[in-house]
């Protein structure tokens, strides 16, 4: 369990260094760069990985059309969340992102026939009331940059729901299909749009940590989950909005004021309640 944790704790440190290398990059190089970088790094880590885990048929899947609609859905995320950042401190941004955790208890129900109870939807209600703390719209802190973010968590939630349908494919699998398919739709974009210029080295540099850091983020979480059961991992998520507050401060002189470091306070804290309840309730 150690070694799990110790892992999922790097995958995280991971992805938030990668959010914030990636609001840095994004005023360079562009969105579609970006998440290009992000999701060929991540393809090329799985190749290998998958091979050595499930053998010559790593690519082989049960169910191709739920493996590429979920990828796609991924990938939307990703474009949804940079979207969104580019108008956004990182520590607020992250916090918003961090409600997925609400939407996948309301939507389990719909979506796996799972029950959802009143207390549930009432925790997940009251989760949600912490983002009206951080965007408070009506003044001049809002910007339309919340409301994308705020859709990239609820397909989130869907994403998640969607890879709980793949249990019959090894987790090694579903990780080369997520980084082929944003590796692909990416340089079809890009190919289409045109590559933008790219001379600097440094611009070169954070487009490469893009790319190894996402790639390395995602490994290190498939490597935990299979160490350990997802349900006793996840209440450890939020210590990325630590990472993400240390990210804004250092690299962007920002930091979160009371209102929005209380909305912070009211997601988390409605997150992990839907967490631990939910895992608790699985018990036999």
């Amino acid at each position: 369990m150690r070694i799990a944790l110790g892992l999922f704790i790097a995958g995280g440190l991971c992805l938030s260094s990668l959010d914030a290398v990636g609001k840095i990059v994004m005023s360079q190089t562009g969105l579609v760069m970006l998440i290009w970088a992000r999701y060929l790094g991540q393809f090329i880590f799985s190749i290998p990985l998958a091979y050595w885990r499930v053998g010559p048929g790593f690519w082989k899947t049960s169910r191709p059309g739920l493996q590429l609609a979920r990828s796609t859905l991924l990938v939307s995320t990703s474009f949804l969340f940079f979207g969104g950042l580019q108008f956004l401190p990182l520590a607020e941004a992250s916090a918003i992102a961090f409600t997925a955790p609400l939407w996948v208890a309301l939507l389990s129900g719909p979506m796996l026939g799972e029950r959802v109870a009143r207390r549930d939807a009432w925790m997940a209600a009251l989760g949600f009331s912490g983002i009206l703390l951080i965007v408070r719209p009506g003044t001049e802190i809002f910007h339309y940059g919340a409301l994308l973010i705020g859709a990239m968590a609820a397909l989130n939630a869907v994403y998640q729901l969607m890879t709980r349908q793949l249990t019959q494919d090894s987790p090694f699998t579903t990780f080369l299909y997520s980084g082929l398919v944003g590796a692909v739709v990416c340089s079809a974009w890009l190919m289409v749009d045109g590559f933008p210029t790219v001379s600097d080295p440094v611009t070169w540099a954070m487009l490469l940590a893009a790319g190894l850091l996402g790639g390395l983020g995602h490994l290190l979480f498939v490597l935990a989950f299979y160490r350990a059961p997802p349900a006793s991992l996840t209440p450890f998520v939020y210590l990325q909005m630590v990472w993400a507050i240390a990210f804004g401060w250092v690299l962007f002189g920002q930091l979160p004021d009371g209102l929005a470091l209380l909305g912070t306070a009211v997601i988390i804290g409605s997150g992990l309640w839907l967490i631990l309840h939910r895992h608790r309730s699985s018990r036999p």
